[in-house]
């Protein structure tokens, strides 16, 4: 009896802490290989509280985890989805007062997005500009899609990827930071027919569990 007591007790302690798990930040790193990547990330909120997402490559500076970004990466944009898959909200340049002017250009082209969050799971990604969220949900897919090169469409004899409205070419590398939030991770964005598969076999399954 006391062997069960003691459990109890233990698993009672674990789920305390497990309730208790503070907020924190998380930054991360990577590169494009073409214009019409997207890079989708995973978070969770564990209570009510503002969380901000921003990128810091395109003028570079320091992330949340103290790492010196270096300029010179593509025009940034970024979207936000519930766990749905429901798009909530985006976001193309942060604003002059809350990113870095870049000192080629002179642009703040980077991104900041912050919102107050409920508990819950959430997507965002991380584009190049203009490939911009189609919504409402995720599996609609991006504007953009299997156009690989469609930057070079905003400068006259331009070739290649990673050029910018201002006419001003750069790399594929991004830094993204999300803040205040319980746990974050890289996660693939499946492409649109994927998701519309997977919503029509649950779809099925749930009227083949109904007809049951």
């Amino acid at each position: 009896m006391r062997r069960l007591s003691l459990l109890a007790a233990a698993c009672v302690l674990g789920f305390g802490l497990a309730q208790i798990a503070t907020a924190g930040d998380f930054s991360f790193t990577g590169n494009f290989t073409a214009d019409d990547n997207v890079q989708a990330f995973s978070f969770n909120v564990g209570a009510t509280s503002t969380v901000t997402l921003r990128t810091w490559s395109y003028a570079g500076g320091v992330n949340a985890a103290g790492q010196t970004i270096a300029p010179d990466g593509f025009d940034p944009i970024l979207a936000l989805f519930d766990s749905s898959g429901a798009l909530i909200g985006q976001n193309d340049d942060g604003g002059c007062f809350l990113v870095a002017h870049d000192a080629e250009t002179g642009e703040c082209y980077d991104t900041y997005f912050s919102a107050t969050l409920n508990p819950g799971a959430y997507t965002t990604t991380v584009m190049e500009y203009n490939n911009f969220a189609i919504g409402p949900n995720l599996s609609n897919g991006f504007v953009q899609q299997g156009n690989g090169n469609f930057t070079a469409g905003f400068c006259t004899s331009a070739t290649g990827a990673f050029w910018d409205v201002t006419c001003d070419q750069n790399d594929g590398h991004w830094a993204f930071d999300i803040l205040n939030v319980n746990s974050a991770v890289v996660s693939s964005t499946p492409e649109p027919c994927t998701l519309m598969l997977l919503g029509s076999f649950l779809g099925l399954g749930g009227l083949l569990r109904r007809r049951k």
